[in-house]
């Protein structure tokens, strides 16, 4: 009887990690309250941008509900991985005793059968468990948009500036791939969400 397949491939759910990027704590999309710098007044009625990979680092609630989400994917892993680990040993202690003639041929067939339904259920486990992080993930992005989004609108509101873009990358950010310097106000937004956060915490405390 040929060993036993085991596609455990699916183990690979730590990769999954590098896409957290940000999440937010429990209850954290309320609206701020947003803190207007004096100079950036000068600039109402234009179009500003902000570097949103600068305000995914530097937002402290950003950065807490990351590791609330890491912990999570951790500690997944864990079960994951000592289950995959519980599985291969049968397995291999399977192969040991066939290899070494220590079963008749209908005991083989029975454990064999038995151990194909544990693969089979760990596969499963496995996609469960892919799919609850990526969940998290999800759920963790809408949260984080959201609660920029609606700092930036309040933000606005006391600002009046004619439009407010976002912009990714260093190289060649998009979509503003340059642009006077007076018209960034990335330092504003990070400065206005950390004390938001602060004081709703400063609340739950």
């Amino acid at each position: 009887m040929k060993k036993l397949p085991l596609i455990l491939s699916i183990i690979a759910l730590a990769g999954v990690i590098a896409l957290a990027i940000v999440d937010l704590t429990k209850g954290s999309t309320k609206k701020a309250e947003p803190v207007v710098t004096g100079d950036a007044a000068a600039l109402q009625g234009e179009i500003v941008y902000f570097n949103m990979d600068r305000v995914l680092q530097e937002y402290d609630l950003a950065n807490d509900l990351r590791s609330v989400v890491e912990t999570k994917v951790n500690s997944i892993n864990q079960e994951v991985t000592r289950r995959q680990n519980k599985l291969q040993k049968d397995a291999n202690s399977f192969s040991d005793k066939m290899n070494k003639g220590l079963m008749t041929q209908s005991t083989a067939q029975v454990q064999y059968q038995k151990l194909q339904e544990q693969e089979a259920n760990f596969n499963n486990y496995a996609q469960q468990k892919q799919q609850e992080i990526m969940e998290e993930q999800q759920v963790m992005l809408n949260q984080i948009s959201d609660a920029i989004k609606s700092f930036v609108d309040q933000y606005n509101e006391q600002m009046g500036y004619a439009m407010i873009i976002a912009t990714q990358g260093d190289i060649l950010p998009m979509p503003v791939v340059t642009a006077s310097a007076d018209r960034d106000i990335t330092d504003a937004l990070i400065e206005g969400l950390n004390a938001a956060y602060v004081k709703e915490k400063g609340k739950k405390e």
